[in-house]
C-alpha cells in the first residue's frame, strides 16, 4: 500500500512488506533511530508517549515502548491521548522528546510515529533528516540488560490540558457559561470522546452531546473533518436543535464548526475567527501557510498587524512564527496554534478561544460566520503511481503559466489576478494536493479543474 518516511516522521499502511507499508521492522528501525538521536542530543533520558484511538495503536504502542526502554531510554505513556496532550506533557514533564503514535485524518488502515523535540515542537528539516540517515543505516545500539529504560503511566495530562486552556487569560468562562450552549460534538470514534466532554463541562458550555463516541478506530465516516465528511453532525445539529457543532479529526489538533441551521462555518474560518479575537484582545501579527484563505491577511491588516505566509507544514509554520513573533496562526485545515499556549496546532484551545468570541456576540454562530468574508477554496487532489517525476511536472505547468505571478517556495502557487491555485506534494500521503481559491465558488473549482487536467495531460 504505502510507507512515507518523511522529516516529521514515518506513516504508512498497517501490514505488508518491511519498507512498502508500515510493518512492525519498519516501527522498530524508525523508533530505535529517533531514540539514539535523542540519546546523541544529551537532552535527558525521557520520552513520552501517546496515541489515538486507532485499531493499531496498541500493536505500534508496545513496539515503541519497548523499543524506547531497550536503548536505556525511560517511558511516560500517556495512552490514549491526542497530539496536542503529549506536546504539553513533553513541556510539562521536562522530557528529552515525545512520540504521538496518530495517522491523524488518514483512514483507519494507516498509522504513523509524529516525532517531537524536548520543546514538544516537531522536528526541524535538519534534524528529521539526521534521523531518516540512522534508519536508513541501522545506525543505533541497544542497551545491555542492566541499563534498560524505565516504564511509567500518567493518565493526569488530560484534566492539566483542560485546565490550562480554563486558565488562558483570553479565554472567556464568564462569557461562555452565560450562553448556555448545546453543542453536538463528532469525535470519530478517536480520543477526542474522552477530553471534549469533560473540555466543555470545565468551560461552562452547557450541553454536550457526543456522537461517534466509542473509542474503537472503527471510524464512522472518513476521518477528514470536511464538509462532505460531517452530513451526520449537520443533520444532529438541526434536529436536535443545537447551538453549534464541533468536529474534531481522530489525533484532535484540527477543528471545526457547523453552523445552528446545519450549514458549516468553513474549515478555514475556523483561524480567521480564532485570529481575528486574539487580535482584537493582542494585537500583532499572523502566520498561516500558502494554501491558506487570504481572509487571515485582511483581518489582520485590519488589525493593525502584518501578515506572513509560510510553507505547508505545522513546522514552518511555527518557525515562521516565531521569526515574526507572531501572536496566533495555524493552518486553513482547522489547526489553531497559539504561542502562549504552546507552538502546536491545539482543538482544545481553539474550542476555548472560539467559544470566548462567539459568546461575546449577540446572535448565532450562523450570524457570526456572517462577519468574515465568502472566499471559497476548492480543495482536490490527485492519486500518485510511483515512479512519476512532480517535479517535471511542474516545471511544465509553470513554464505553462509563465505571464502569471509564480511562487515556487513550496511546490506551485499561481496568482490569477484576486484569485490563486497551490499545487504541491502532500508530507502525509502520495498525492498532489490542489488548492484554489476565489471570491467565487465557481471560479475557484473551474481553476482547479483546469489545473487538475493540466497535471494529468503531463502525467
Amino acid at each position: 500500500m504505502a510507507l512515507i518516511k518523511s522529516i516529521a516522521g514515518i506513516r504508512g499502511t498497517i501490514g505488508g512488506k518491511p519498507g512498502e507499508n508500515l510493518s512492525p521492522l519498519d516501527i522498530v528501525k524508525f523508533t530505535a533511530a529517533y531514540g539514539s538521536w535523542i540519546k546523541e542530543r544529551n537532552k535527558g533520558k525521557k520520552i513520552v508517549v501517546g496515541r489515538d484511538g486507532r485499531i493499531s495503536g496498541e500493536m505500534v504502542r508496545s513496539l515503541v515502548v519497548s523499543t524506547i526502554t531497550g536503548l536505556g531510554l525511560d517511558i511516560v505513556d500517556l495512552g490514549l491521548s491526542t497530539t496536542p496532550t503529549v506536546e504539553l506533557a513533553v513541556i510539562w514533564e521536562q522530557a528529552a522528546g515525545g512520540i504521538i503514535i496518530t495517522a491523524s485524518h488518514n483512514p483507519t488502515e494507516w498509522n504513523a510515529l509524529k516525532l517531537l523535540n524536548e520543546h514538544g515542537e516537531f522536528l526541524s528539516a535538519q534534524d528529521g533528516s539526521i534521523i531518516l540517515e540512522k534508519a536508513k543505516n541501522e545506525n543505533f545500539v541497544f542497551a545491555p540488560v542492566e541499563k534498560l529504560g524505565s516504564y511509567s503511566v500518567n493518565n493526569s495530562y488530560f484534566q492539566k490540558h483542560i485546565d490550562a486552556v480554563a486558565g488562558h487569560p483570553l479565554v472567556d468562562i464568564d462569557s461562555i457559561r452565560q450562553k448556555h450552549f448545546k453543542i453536538v460534538i463528532d469525535t470519530i470514534n478517536s480520543t477526542g470522546s474522552l477530553v471534549l466532554p469533560d473540555l466543555l463541562k470545565t468551560l461552562g458550555a452547557g450541553e454536550a452531546i457526543v456522537l461517534n463516541g466509542e473509542v474503537n478506530g472503527k471510524f464512522a465516516h472518513n476521518p477528514e473533518p470536511l464538509p462532505e465528511n460531517l452530513s451526520a453532525l449537520s443533520s444532529a445539529v438541526v434536529k436536535l436543535k443545537a447551538d453549534l457543532g464541533i468536529a474534531v479529526d481522530p489525533d484532535v489538533d484540527r477543528l471545526c464548526f457547523v453552523c445552528e441551521d446545519g450549514s458549516m462555518f468553513g474549515e478555514e474560518y475556523t483561524l480567521v475567527a480564532v485570529a481575528d479575537y486574539v487580535l482584537s484582545k493582542t494585537p500583532g501579527n499572523t502566520v498561516s501557510n500558502m494554501s491558506s484563505t487570504k481572509a487571515l491577511k485582511e483581518i489582520t491588516l485590519k488589525r493593525g498587524g502584518q501578515y506572513y505566509p509560510s510553507p505547508v507544514g505545522e513546522v514552518n509554520v511555527v518557525t515562521k512564527m516565531k521569526n515574526q513573533n507572531a501572536v496566533i496562526g495555524g493552518e486553513g485545515n482547522g489547526g489553531i496554534i497559539v504561542p502562549d499556549f504552546h507552538y502546536g496546532r491545539d482543538a482544545l484551545i481553539g474550542i476555548g478561544l472560539f467559544l470566548s468570541a462567539l459568546a461575546q456576540h449577540k446572535n448565532g454562530i450562523r450570524s457570526f460566520r456572517t462577519r468574515y468574508p465568502d472566499y471559497f477554496i476548492s480543495k482536490n487532489k490527485i492519486e500518485l503511481q510511483n515512479g512519476i517525476d512532480v517535479n517535471e511536472i511542474f516545471e511544465k505547468i509553470k513554464n505553462k503559466y509563465k505571464n502569471q505571478p509564480v511562487n515556487i517556495e513550496d511546490g506551485l502557487k499561481i496568482e490569477f489576478d484576486n484569485d490563486w491555485v497551490h499545487l504541491r506534494t502532500s508530507n502525509t500521503e502520495p498525492i498532489i494536493r490542489i488548492y484554489a481559491e476565489s471570491n467565487f465558488e465557481t471560479t475557484a473549482n473551474n481553476i482547479a479543474q483546469r489545473l487538475m487536467k493540466d497535471i494529468k495531460e503531463f502525467i
